[in-house]
């Protein structure tokens, strides 16, 4: 099977975010989530990607419930640092996170250990110190960070060796192109995009706030893009993306991950997340599509920062997230 690397890890080349079955986009079937989570596995989707504030700790605890069994058979990622209770990346915080998402995943070492959120208040130096601590005590085999700068992935990469750095990117958000993507290559780390599918947009899934559930991320921090008017704006741009996807022979959802798989061979692997079964055999099988380089080219055209309206979050919620600022393009703004 073809595989790609994440450090010294093996991972099929999209994984399985798992988000959507605890927090996020409304209730879900736990039964349907753990049936999910087996079938992944039999389709081939060797990379799970979880985090303690996924249902503060729901997603885990269904992961180990359904997988426990089959552990030899997937990656495993978690995240630390951030929970509902807000972002906290002390060293006594980080610890304490990974021994308890052990005990919630049934398993006893994590294959990729990301800081989900950098706290301003800790220097990301000793929260790296901390996650390389589990490294060498065997809880841990390698550290990622997620909604980083590129200032703070060196920074960190410094102190211990950074496998992957996971960030939102797909055809509508690219601030990963604007200095992320290159200064993981300079470093050797992978880069994971979440998210690639744009929250469901890409997929012709997605609906306006107006239709959305009030807890719905894209009712909240995600708004901007899913109000009304913006939708409405970037809804246009599905019919032509919907027309060459049937060119392509395949879905819109693949036809997103096809592109994404086509940007940096063998080191970026996108997690998309969803609940439904169907949804993540083909979400799968998109590794299997090879776009031609005229293909890509329509495709960086039609959807990219200059044509989508809206930021990909709230002003507030940026505020939080280490990662590069957006890029603002005439009185339209990335992601």
């Amino acid at each position: 099977m073809v595989t790609r690397k994440i450090g010294s890890l093996s991972v099929s080349p999209t994984g399985l975010g798992c988000m959507n079955v605890s927090f996020g986009y409304g209730e879900a079937s736990d039964a349907t989530s753990e049936a999910l989570f087996r079938e992944a596995l039999d389709v081939g989707v060797t990379f799970l990607d979880t985090a303690y504030m996924y249902g503060a700790g729901h997603s885990e605890k269904l992961i180990g419930k359904s997988l426990s069994s089959e552990r030899h058979r997937f990656v495993l990622a978690t995240k630390c640092g951030l929970s509902p209770q807000g972002i906290d990346g002390h060293p006594d915080t980080i610890r304490q996170q990974c021994e308890t998402s052990l005990v919630r995943l049934q398993t006893d070492v994590i294959d990729l250990y990301y800081l989900h959120r950098v706290d301003p208040a800790v220097p990301v130096e000793e929260s790296v110190g901390a996650m390389s601590q589990l490294v060498a005590s065997g809880m841990v085999r390698e550290i990622g960070l997620s909604e980083i700068s590129s200032e703070t992935l060196r920074r960190a990469h410094a102190v211990h060796p950074i496998a992957a750095v996971q960030s939102e990117y797909s055809l509508w958000s690219r601030t990963p192109e604007h200095g992320m993507l290159a200064t993981c290559r300079e470093i050797g780390a992978s880069f994971v995009p979440f998210s690639p599918l744009g929250r469901g947009f890409l997929a012709g899934s997605a609906k306006d706030v107006s239709q959305l559930a009030e807890k719905d991320l894209r009712a909240t921090i995600a708004r901007p893009r899913f109000e009304t008017a913006a939708f409405t704006a970037n809804s246009r741009l599905l019919e032509p993306f919907g027309r060459i996807a049937r060119e392509q022979g395949c879905t819109m959802a693949q036809l997103a991950l096809a592109w994404l798989l086509s940007i940096e061979n063998q080191t970026l692997v996108p997690i998309p997340g969803t609940r439904n079964i169907q949804h993540m055999r083909d979400n799968a099988r998109s590794a299997d599509i090879r776009l031609e380089e005229a293909t890509v080219q329509a495709l960086d055209a039609l959807i990219n920062e200059s044509t989508v309206t809206g930021t990909r979050y709230t002003a507030e919620r940026m505020a939080e997230a280490d990662s590069e600022r957006d890029v603002v393009s005439g009185d339209v703004t990335a992601h």
